[in-house]
């Protein structure tokens, strides 16, 4: 039996809890990740995993071959690619989550020079526009905008993302220019609501140190960040929102900001992974992105 597909789909099985879920990331028909580990077990001479219709739990012997297979996994991945000593001969999917608006405005326009540079590594792009189980559902790496909650996972600060306040030229000659974050109160907005809470943010300055937060008036409230900038774009209202999303409405005049002495708090931007061992293509695409955000005025640290 091929030993590493075999510890491949155990640990797959391990990390998603399921049978299904490792056979559809491997690529593979069930039946066969079944008599894959069938095959483990039996050359193993252990039990590595108990099932029953509605579960798949590691035993105790699954879980310390669990932790040897990780380990021996990651370091094979790397092998592979050193003994060429050439980075380009990193290969294989990475599977990465983000939001639909980070990947169509900054990583897509940039993946052709990734791959271009690296044509043996897949990315299997993920757009949940929500907070994911990385380990249930077996991604590599999350790209995340925004302050992390969860203490179990590995994350790097690769950037924080510019804010920005803006409207259509069309909105401020109905409605005047704000001068500052007080005059908002005789504006109107197109606001944001989270689509977990239906909580509206409200619009924040950083004003002498301080946070300021001013809740504006609107006749529409979104919560998908394209029709956020084009609500805007067709005059509804004043929004404030990462500037990558904005920069070509602004360099178009389509968007003009505005409070410019008013700078907004920046928001951090993170890749964060399920642990700490990473194979040396997700290394690669996390050096990538964090490249990227650093050419990029509007995510730069």
């Amino acid at each position: 039996m091929d030993i590493l597909q075999g510890m491949t789909v155990f640990t797959r099985i391990v990390d998603t809890s399921s049978f299904s879920k490792a056979a559809d990331l491997l690529e593979m028909p069930r039946a066969s990740v079944s008599m894959i580990v069938q095959a483990m077990e039996t050359h193993l001479g252990v039990r590595l995993l108990n099932r029953t219709t509605r579960r798949v739990q590691v035993t105790e012997d699954g879980a310390l071959y669990y932790e040897y297979c990780v380990r021996i996994l990651s370091e094979v991945s790397d092998a592979e690619s050193a003994l060429s000593n050439k980075r380009r001969s990193a290969r294989g999917t990475i599977r990465v989550d983000t939001s639909a608006i980070f990947a169509g405005n900054v990583l897509i326009p940039a993946l052709g020079g990734f791959h271009a540079q690296y044509p043996e590594i897949k990315v299997r792009l993920g757009l949940a526009d929500r907070n994911i189980d990385l380990i249930q559902d077996g991604v590599d790496c999350v790209l995340r905008i925004g302050v992390l909650d969860d203490s179990s996972l590995i994350a790097r600060a690769i950037g924080k993302v510019r804010m920005t306040t803006c409207a259509a030229p069309s909105y401020l000659e109905r409605m005047g220019t704000p001068n500052t974050p007080d005059d908002l109160a005789h504006h109107r907005a197109v606001n944001y609501f989270s689509a977990r809470t239906g909580r509206i943010y409200p619009f924040a300055f950083d004003i002498e140190g301080s946070r300021v937060e001013k809740n504006v008036e609107g006749i529409l409230a979104v919560n998908d960040g394209q029709v956020y900038v084009t609500a805007a774009t067709e005059g509804l209202g004043l929004i404030q929102v990462p500037r990558f999303m904005v920069a070509k409405a602004i360099d178009s005049e389509a968007l003009l900001e505005v409070l410019g002495g008013y700078p907004c708090p920046s928001i951090p931007l993170s890749v964060v992974y399920p642990h700490s061992r990473l194979s040396t293509r997700v290394r690669i695409f996390s050096e990538w992105v964090a490249e990227l955000a650093q050419c990029n005025p509007d995510l730069t640290l």
